[in-house]
């Protein structure tokens, strides 16, 4: 005779009361409620981002063996590690306009030099100074000190045999004696072996060209009052052996007149309202008779009430006062508004009679 089981009516509600408690828990993923080790190593042969221990790609984090998302052995191979890119961005180098330099190395780079295969330099009718002919042209002046620019100017290499010489660009618009020289001037007087004194020689800029121009026969003394300009203008010369900085004041050139030879030519940019007396005083102390000078005004720094002509007429009558012979004016615009270069001759032998 079968006995009866009593089941009791607790039991099968509690026993209920579980089951439906754990299939919940597991249909909303709270797994680890319950289990100390995540589902994916309790579930054999699938992981829900790569295979085998781990989350994505093997043992660890990323990467691992067999790493990849999804299915065993995924698509990231082994290992992993950074992708990186081997050397960096490296902005391109900056070249001339018309076509690009070499790339610059690490992030941003040097600015790189042009290669010069596209490139033509012809030498200008003013002896140490050339044309670039390319897409643009520009204005160019052989780098004494290859491998350096001075104020970030861009640079061209050009094969001549074996040999490479490096040039450099010349911006008109920083320059007064660069804006000259485009605008046409005659003469500039400044030309290889030449001494030459520069009165306001601010930061090198215009100086350092002057100082390619004339090369390691010639001489630059350069004169600036601004010690903050003048530091740079020192280091400048510290790479450039044939300039010589004199931080002074021009109005004062008995102050220096120990470390000056006499010259061959003056360029002065002092833009100072007594600037023809300046240049003046320095032509009496260092100009040698028959010598030169190239004078930059600036109309608005003379008399802001004039028109620029009658600025430029009036600094005339006073080189004549000071036996400085004007054989020269021209402005120069576009690159500068209300400017314009004098040229002439300091004291000229006087003319023999037939």
């Amino acid at each position: 005779m079968n006995t009866p089981h009593f089941i009791c009516p607790f039991c099968q509600w509690t026993s209920a009361l579980v089951l439906i408690f754990l299939c919940g828990i597991t249909r909303h993923n709270f797994s680890n409620l319950i289990a100390p080790i995540p589902l994916s190593v309790a579930t054999t042969g699938f992981s829900p981002r790569g295979g085998g221990f781990g989350g994505r790609g093997g043992f660890g984090d990323r990467g691992g063996r067999g790493g990849g998302r999804g299915g065993f052995g995924g698509g990231r191979g082994r290992g992993g590690g950074f992708r990186g890119r081997g050397r960096g961005g490296g902005g391109r180098g900056g070249g001339f306009p018309w076509s690009g330099g070499n790339r610059g190395r690490g992030r941003g780079g040097k600015r790189g030099n042009q290669s010069g295969k596209n490139v033509m330099v012809e030498p200008h009718r003013h002896e140490g100074v050339f044309i670039c002919r390319g897409k643009e042209d520009a204005l160019v002046t052989k780098n004494l000190v290859p491998g350096e620019s001075v104020y970030g100017e861009k640079r061209v290499s050009i094969s001549e045999g074996d040999d490479k010489i490096e040039y450099r660009a010349w911006n008109p618009f920083r320059s007064k004696l660069a804006a000259a020289i485009l605008g046409g001037v005659d003469q500039i007087h400044i030309k290889p072996g030449a001494k030459v004194l520069y009165l306001g020689a601010a930061s090198g800029t215009t100086v350092s060209h002057v100082s390619d121009i004339v090369g390691p026969d010639g001489l630059v003394y350069a004169v600036e009052f601004s010690h903050r300009s003048g530091r740079d203008l020192i280091n400048l010369a510290k790479k450039r052996t044939n300039i010589i900085p004199v931080i002074e004041d021009a109005r004062h050139p008995h102050k220096y007149r120990m470390l000056i030879a006499m010259v061959d030519v003056i360029f002065a940019d002092v833009a100072q309202p007594d600037q023809t007396r300046i240049v003046a005083l320095n032509a009496h102390t260092f100009l040698r008779n028959g010598g030169h000078f190239v004078i930059s005004i600036k109309a608005n720094c003379i008399d802001s009430t004039a028109s620029a002509e009658a600025v430029f007429a009036s600094e005339v009558k006073k080189m004549q006062q000071e036996n400085m012979k004007p054989q020269e004016q021209l402005t120069l615009e576009p690159y500068e508004r209300d400017h314009a270069v004098v040229v002439g001759v300091y004291r000229p032998p006087p003319k023999v009679k037939n």
